[in-house]
């Protein structure tokens, strides 16, 4: 693996026709949890080829046997429901789940799905978890009278999924906390929930917050107990990027600098991923700066996702080799 500039996406993918199809015929009773496991495990496949084929770093499992972030969480931990039908955006909608309490780890939720994934490639693959402070703020809260201790107890959940992943040899685990970027004035909450999630991990921790009102955090959400951040650079109008040259950076810290839109259908030309990672090197040398899309791929098709990916990683190249990196 190269030195300097690894590539990586923050995790999901679109998932395949077949497979949304296959989702809905489970979800209606007419096919098994085997069946759909089968093709679960299919469309990881494609989704592990396709990195592979583009030539990516760091791969994910594309969150094949994931409805929602939030969602498949709810469906394993004890104390959570899966609630009724809410608009996302849109013509989107999802089954919000509801925190009954008290919030409780039962088994192993991710770390076979990440063993297949792991076993289909040679280069490393992100473990993938949804953080405590999302888990709560995008559920309905009715099994707690605070607030603050359905998060924390949460958090003691997510941390035996983390541990686990971890015992199974997870090198990357990111926990994903996109529901603050909105509520920074929650981050002394988020960090210390952040704590008790990563606590006794020796894999290298992430965690991936939406594009939000970082100034006003700044530089408290620093003290986010990760070692990476995974930040919407693209679509930020670049105010972070100004930011961080001017109050600085941690030193033992890195950014997962995500230099294409994923939420417009246009593909950037490969001079503008070139722009995007040169405002990232302003910031940090190559050794700790990713580079990857700014958010999820979900919301893309499976062609504009390729495509977004292949212009980041001829972009990278350019770069790599006029900084001699091999």
């Amino acid at each position: 693996m190269t030195t300097g500039l690894l590539t990586t996406t923050v995790g999901s993918f679109p998932k395949p026709p077949y497979l949304q199809k296959a989702r809905n015929a489970f979800a209606s009773g007419k096919l098994s949890r085997e069946e759909l496991s089968e093709l679960e495990q299919q469309a990881t496949r494609e989704v592990i080829a396709l990195q592979e084929e583009i030539g990516l770093d760091i791969l994910v499992d594309g969150e094949m046997a994931r409805g929602d972030m939030v969602v498949f969480f709810a469906e394993h931990f004890a104390g959570m429901e899966v609630g009724g039908l809410v608009r996302s955006y849109g013509n989107r909608y999802y089954h919000k789940p509801v925190v009954k309490g008290p919030v409780r780890w039962q088994e192993p939720i991710t770390v076979d799905l990440w063993r297949y994934a792991q076993s289909l490639t040679d280069k490393p693959v992100k473990g993938m978890l949804t953080g405590p402070y999302t888990m709560v703020e995008w559920s309905f809260l009715e099994g707690y009278d605070d607030f603050r201790q359905a998060v924390l107890e949460m958090a003691r959940a997510v941390n035996y999924e983390a541990l686990e992943l971890d015992r199974a040899g997870a090198p990357f685990i990111q926990i994903d906390e996109p529901a603050l970027s909105t509520r920074m004035e929650d981050i002394d909450l988020a960090i210390e929930a952040m704590a008790i999630a990563t606590e006794g991990l020796t894999a290298k921790t992430a965690t991936h917050i939406c594009y939000g009102d970082f100034v006003s955090a700044y530089p408290r959400f620093l003290d986010m107990p990760v070692k990476q951040f995974d930040l919407e650079m693209a679509n930020s109008s670049h105010d972070l990027v100004e930011l961080l040259k001017t109050e600085g950076f941690p030193e033992d810290k890195e950014i997962a600098w995500g230099v294409v839109d994923v939420h417009s259908h246009e593909i950037e030309s490969v001079d503008d991923v070139v722009a995007e990672i040169k405002r990232g090197l302003e910031v940090l040398p190559p050794e700790r700066l990713y580079i990857d899309p700014d958010c999820g791929l979900k919301t893309r098709t499976w062609d504009e996702s390729a495509d977004k990916l292949r212009v980041i990683m001829e972009g990278v190249r350019k770069v790599r080799a006029e900084l001699g990196i091999e």
